[in-house]
C-alpha cells in the first residue's frame, strides 16, 4: 500500500511521557507515604483548592440546585442511552454451567468489583458525559461502592452539572480532587473511601500515567489519553463536515492527534483549507488547543482505494473511528482496529462523546490493536469454578498425575495419587510419565 502524506505530524502523542512519568512517580509516593494531609497539599499546589473533598448531601443537593432544567433533562436523556446500552451489554455474559464427562462440572460466572473509582475530567473543560459514562456503567454492572471523582476550582469545587451528574448515576462518594492526588485517594483508599478494585475515566497524560503506574495493584480500564481520532472519507463526502469533525476532536488539547485518510485528493486539499479557517471560529482556549493540535498532530494522507482507508485504521488503531464514505456496511465487516466506530457523514464522533449510548472512555494511542473501551464488562470479573465427583475423579486424576510427573511436579500428581487411592481402593494406576 503506498501512503501519499499531504500533511506529516511534527510529534506524537506520547513524546512527553518520561518527563511526565517522574512527576507522577513522586506524587503517588508522596501521597501514598503522606495519606489524606499529602493529598490535600497537591489539591491545594495544583488546583489552588481548599475545601471540602469528600462531597455531603447538602453540598450535592447545593450544587444541583445550580444546574439549570433543560441541561438537566439533556443529562437524563444521555443517561437513559447510556444506562439502556449498558444493560443491554450485561445481557450479554451469562452464568454457564456444563458437565464436560460424567462428573465433571466447570461453569463461569460473573462478579462485580467491589469498589470502583471513577474519574471525570474538570480542568480545562467540564467534562459532564464522562460522569455519565463511567458511574452509570459500574452502576449497572452492581459495584458495591462508587466514587466519582473530578478536579474542583478555585473558590468553586467541582462543577455543579458534573455533581449533578454524579449523584444521578449512581455514585455512593464525590471527591473533589483532579488529577494525580484524585486518582491516589481512590485507589489507596483515603478521606475513608474503600480501596478502589478498578479505575477508571478519561484524563491527561498526568491522569493516564498514574493509572499505568497503579495497574496491577488496581485494576484500571485501559491506557486512555490523550484522545485521538481518524476519518476515513472519499469522493462522497462533505469537506466542510470532514474539517469540523477534525477541528471538533482536535480542540480537546495540543497532544489530541486528529488523521484524515482519503482517496479524494481535492478532498483533502479543501479540508486543509477550511480546518484553519473553522479554527479561528472557536473560542480562543479552545483554538488555541486546536491550532495546536492541527500543525504538531494532524496528519492528511491520500491512499488509492478503500482497503488502502482500511489498512490505515488498523495500523492506527484509533480511539474514534469515523467513516464518511460510500458502502459503510463493508467498513463495518472490515474493519478491525478501533475504540469505536462511526458511520457515515449523520454520525459525528460528538455524538458518542456526549450522549448516544455506547461508551465514550475509549483507548488510545494504538490500544485499540488488543482492547476495546469501557463497558459494563469492565467492572466484572468472569471467574470460572469446577467440581468434580467420584465417579469422575477417577480418569482426570489418572490425567493429572501424569502430566505433572512429565513435568517434574511430583506434589502435584501425589495430591491426585491420593485420590485415586481413596476412592477407588484395591484398582491399580499407571501414574508414571511418560
Amino acid at each position: 500500500m503506498t501512503v501519499e502524506y499531504l500533511k506529516k505530524a511534527d510529534r506524537k502523542s506520547t513524546d512527553d511521557a518520561n518527563n511526565v512519568h517522574a512527576i507522577v512517580k513522586t506524587i503517588l509516593d508522596d501521597i501514598e507515604a503522606g495519606g489524606d494531609d499529602a493529598a490535600r497539599r497537591y489539591a491545594a499546589q495544583f488546583d489552588k483548592y481548599d475545601g471540602n473533598v469528600v462531597l455531603t448531601r447538602e453540598e450535592i443537593e447545593k450544587a444541583s440546585d445550580l444546574v439549570p432544567q433543560r441541561l438537566k433533562d439533556d443529562i437524563r436523556f444521555a443517561w437513559d442511552n447510556v444506562r439502556l446500552f449498558a444493560e443491554a451489554q450485561k445481557e450479554t455474559i451469562k452464568d454457564t454451567q456444563v458437565e464436560l464427562r460424567p462428573g465433571m462440572f466447570a461453569g463461569q460466572k460473573t462478579i462485580p468489583c467491589r469498589a470502583a473509582g471513577c474519574y471525570a475530567p474538570g480542568g480545562r473543560y467540564s467534562h459532564i458525559a464522562s460522569a455519565l459514562m463511567t458511574v452509570t456503567t459500574a452502576k449497572v454492572a452492581g459495584c458495591g461502592h462508587i466514587t466519582a471523582c473530578s478536579p474542583p476550582r478555585p473558590g468553586i469545587g467541582i462543577a455543579p452539572a458534573i455533581v449533578y451528574t454524579a449523584d444521578l448515576c449512581g455514585a455512593d462518594k464525590i471527591l473533589a480532587l483532579g488529577g494525580v492526588q484524585g486518582i491516589a485517594a481512590m485507589a489507596f483508599g483515603l478521606f475513608g473511601l474503600p480501596k478502589a478494585d478498578i479505575l477508571v475515566g478519561p484524563g491527561n497524560q498526568f491522569v493516564a500515567e498514574a493509572k499505568r503506574i497503579l495497574f496491577g495493584r488496581v485494576g484500571i480500564d485501559m491506557f486512555a489519553g490523550p484522545t485521538d481520532s481518524l476519518i476515513l472519507a472519499d469522493e462522497t463526502a462533505d469537506p466542510h463536515i470532514v474539517a469540523w469533525d477534525l477541528v471538533g476532536q482536535a480542540e480537546h488539547g495540543y497532544n489530541s492527534p486528529v488523521w484524515l485518510a482519503t482517496t479524494h485528493r481535492p478532498l483533502a486539499e479543501k479540508v486543509m483549507e477550511l480546518v484553519p479557517k473553522y479554527i479561528s471560529k472557536l473560542p480562543d482556549l479552545n483554538a488555541q488547543n486546536a491550532a495546536a493540535a492541527w500543525k504538531d498532530m494532524a496528519e492528511v494522507m491520500l491512499v488509492a482505494d478503500r482497503e488502502g482507508l482500511a489498512q490505515i485504521a488498523d495500523d492506527y488503531a484509533p480511539e474514534h473511528l469515523h467513516v464518511q464514505a460510500a458502502d459503510t456496511d463493508w467498513f463495518l465487516g472490515r474493519l478491525n482496529c478501533y475504540g469505536s466506530l462511526f458511520l457515515g457523514e449523520e454520525t459525528t464522533v460528538a455524538f458518542g462523546d456526549k450522549s448516544a449510548g455506547p461508551n465514550h472512555v475509549l483507548p488510545t494511542s494504538g490500544a485499540a490493536r488488543y482492547t476495546g473501551g469501557l463497558s459494563v464488562h469492565k467492572y466484572m470479573k468472569l471467574v470460572t469454578w469446577q467440581k468434580v465427583t467420584r465417579e469422575g475423579a477417577k480418569a482426570v486424576a489418572e490425567a493429572t498425575a501424569r502430566i505433572s510427573r512429565l513435568e517434574g511436579m511430583e506434589g502435584h500428581a501425589r495430591t491426585a495419587d491420593i485420590r485415586l487411592e481413596k476412592y477407588f481402593p484395591g484398582e491399580s494406576f499407571d501414574l508414571t510419565a511418560g
